[in-house]
């Protein structure tokens, strides 16, 4: 069966000055069984304006028009740049290479006339040398594609539900287009991206829209895939544009913007529809990502999380010279999407000074201290979710103050009058501690997800003198504009701008486990266990989240990489590796296919226990 696919992967950066469409070009196409082709919209480049313009003018358009005179450390990082972006170009893409070059060449005004170098032959060169590479060590494959899809169809279970899948965040970034921009250049990359303080929207004369299609979340950049191998396996069942969609997003974007500027949600609620009127059947949304997670919170703190801090040296110079903790931290507090990942719930969820749901027998700390300090005389208290909250909020902007109280809250509502009124307020909608499940009882939810890799639970911070100030009630002063420009919160006054992980930190024998600054717990190497499972264990089996009593199944499902293969192969659980794990794909494909009936709950961790040990009822 050959299936073809037409989709898109579309990645606008348009500068107010003026803008060029690129021409519509068809990538390369490797038809096989269930296999996707794809059309590429190469990147547009926003043009300088017209040479009559005074360089007064267009200094204030956005980006400046004008390329920064580079000095020696940031020449380095460009060339380091480059050897990067060229490691993961597409093999379809060699004869874009000089078109790039070009672009390059002409943003820093270099004048320099480029043969006419046929690439074509080194496409077809590349192509023989991957050939040769045995399928389990390439990076985007490893032996087993189609091979869930073909189980599958061999019982006889063909496509049934229509299915939307929603990708997380980061998986739209625009592939190729994006590293393009980013290495060749990164300060207008950074500008593009970057929202507005005030609206949470597209800065003036700058528009960044989400990639679309398949492509959109398929793969990240050549070799890594995302979303492919599911799309693959549905493919062999008789999944194709009629029956599936993916529906990306711009994740940088509130959820309320998402809808105000893109009308995302009703698009998604006219394809769902559709479905419906067309074909009869209700439709299975798979979604990925996007939960609570401390990450989130250290990178909105910091800049850092564990990614950052786990690079060895060298990687870790390399990544601060080419973007530093300032410039990820400013771009991370624009992002309103970012705040909406926060951990939810409180003390009450996540545990206070003393104890957390998650903590170990026998442990030295508790996982309820979200950042801890290095102790000197005097104490420095440590801080726990709600102080952390506050700390954060406290030490920012009154633009991203408003922001987050204009958007989010992230309590605890357990009067069930009060989470009827929540229906009706958009900022309660992404924390299901504040909201409902819908009143649809024959609705039914999967929850799958990884357990055994060890998952960043909370940092450890160096020590920064300072002040006990008041606190101040965020959720009300923003509201009402009263905030004072610069609040104080205990636990203390520690100066945003010179906070950051303690890298230097590590504990390998201690229970949890410190390493880099970082301390662990369960998970599956990006979200930890309680976001994971909590919800779906506990809290959505009481009538005040569920009324309706909608059937919620768990499946954890064991992290057991192969250590030979990059991407762990069959069994890996990791955050995103898990996409191609075949346990998921089964899953997904049953539920797809009618089948759902089969799946069962599995637990390999102690989520039921932890769960309990939440203080649901305060």
């Amino acid at each position: 069966m050959y299936v073809t696919i037409q989709a898109k992967l579309i990645y606008c950066v348009i500068d107010g000055c003026s803008a060029r469409v690129a021409a519509l070009t068809p990538a390369s196409v490797a038809l096989g069984p269930g296999r996707v082709t794809s059309m590429i919209l190469r990147h547009p480049r926003a043009e300088h304006d017209d040479q009559s313009e005074t360089d007064s003018q267009s200094q204030v358009s956005e980006g400046a028009n004008t390329a920064p005179q580079a000095g020696p450390q940031k020449r380095k990082a460009r060339v380091l740049g480059v050897v990067l972006g060229l490691t993961f170009v597409e093999p379809s893409s060699f004869p874009d290479i000089p078109g790039h070059f070009a672009v390059f060449l002409e943003d820093y005004d270099i004048s320099m006339s480029l043969p006419q170098i046929d690439l074509s032959s080194v496409q077809a060169e590349w192509k023989r040398l991957i050939s040769t590479i045995p399928e389990p060590w390439k990076l985007n494959t490893d032996g087993r594609e189609f091979q869930v899809g073909d189980a599958i169809k061999a019982r006889g279970l063909e496509a049934n539900y229509p299915v939307v899948l929603i990708p997380g965040v980061i998986s739209t970034c625009g592939g190729l287009s994006m590293i393009s921009q980013v290495t060749f250049n990164r300060e207008k990359w950074l500008s593009m991206l970057v929202l507005d303080p005030v609206t949470g929207l597209d800065p003036k004369g700058v528009k960044v829209r989400a990639s679309e299609g398949f492509d959109a979340a398929s793969s990240f950049i050549q070799g890594f895939w995302i979303w492919s191998k599911v799309i693959e396996n549905l493919a062999v069942v008789n999944y194709d544009t009629n029956n599936l969609v993916l529906a990306p997003y711009d994740w940088r974007l509130s959820m309320y913007n998402l809808e105000e500027r893109d009308g995302y949600f009703s698009r998604l609620k006219t394809t769902i529809e559709g479905f419906k009127k067309r074909q009869k059947k209700k439709t299975v949304i798979a979604a990925h990502s996007m939960g609570s997670t401390a990450k989130a919170m250290a990178a909105l703190l910091s800049g850092e999380m564990k990614d950052t801090v786990d690079l060895n040296p060298a990687g870790a110079y390399v990544l601060e010279r080419f973007f530093s903790k300032k410039e990820r931290q400013s771009l991370f507090r624009s992002w309103a999407g970012g705040a909406s990942m926060w951990v939810k719930g409180g003390n009450a969820v996540w545990g206070d000074a003393t104890f957390a749901p998650d903590d170990e027998e026998g442990g030295h700390h508790t996982h309820g201290q979200l950042i801890s300090f290095r102790q000197t005389t005097p104490p420095v208290s440590n801080m726990t979710v709600d102080d952390a909250g506050a700390w954060i909020i406290g030490h920012t902007p009154s633009t991203f103050r408003k922001m987050i109280a204009t958007n989010y809250s992230y309590g605890i509502e357990r009067n069930e009058e009060t989470l009827k009124r929540n229906d009706l307020d958009h900022t309660k909608w992404t924390n299901p501690l504040e909201i409902r499940l819908p009143s649809a009882p024959s609705l039914q939810f999967y929850c799958v997800y990884g357990h055994g890799k060890e998952t960043e639970r909370y940092a450890s911070e160096p020590y920064e003198d300072g002040d006990v100030g008041e606190a101040v009630d965020i959720e009300v002063c923003a509201k009402d504009n009263t905030c004072p420009e610069q609040n104080l919160h205990s636990p203390r006054d520690i100066p945003f701008s010179r906070s950051w992980i303690d890298r230097e930190h590590s504990h390998e024998s201690s229970n949890p486990r410190v390493r880099n600054g970082i301390k662990l717990g369960e998970g599956d190497g990006t979200v930890s266990l309680l976001s994971l499972g909590a919800m779906c264990v506990e809290g959505w089996k009481r009538k005040r989240w569920n009324p309706a009593g909608i059937k919620i199944t768990t499946v954890e499902l064991p992290h057991k990489p192969e250590i030979t293969l990059p991407r762990g192969g069959a069994n890996t659980s990791d955050h995103v590796d898990v996409l191609g794990s075949n346990a998921l794909n089964e899953i997904i494909l049953k539920v797809a296919t009618g089948a759902g009936e089969e799946i069962r709950d599995n637990y390999v961790s102690r989520i039921r226990e932890y769960a309990k040990r939440i203080r649901w009822d305060g």
